[in-house]
């Protein structure tokens, strides 16, 4: 199993979102999803949860399609724990 299908099946959407939005355009972001928890792309989750990080300011909209760190962002505990080394 490799490091992003850990993360992606073991750990909430938003710290995934929050780490992985940031150098991912939102057609990568929504594959990555489908092929390791397509559950939370067909309930409309992901979305919603994307839309969210932006409403708390954790990410900002950058002149491309990535997102980039908004001033609230602050690195999800599986960064600092260095869960998936």
């Amino acid at each position: 199993m490799s490091t992003v299908e850990q993360i992606v099946k073991n750990e909430s959407v938003e710290d995934v979102l929050t780490v992985f939005a940031r150098g991912s355009a939102t057609p990568t972001l929504d594959r990555m999803f489908a092929r390791y928890r397509y559950e939370v792309v067909a309930s409309g989750e992901l979305l919603q949860t994307y839309a969210k990080l932006f409403e708390k300011v954790v990410l900002a909209d950058a002149k491309g399609p990535v997102a980039i760190k908004g001033p609230k962002w602050k690195a999800p505990k599986l960064m600092t724990e260095n869960r998936y080394s």
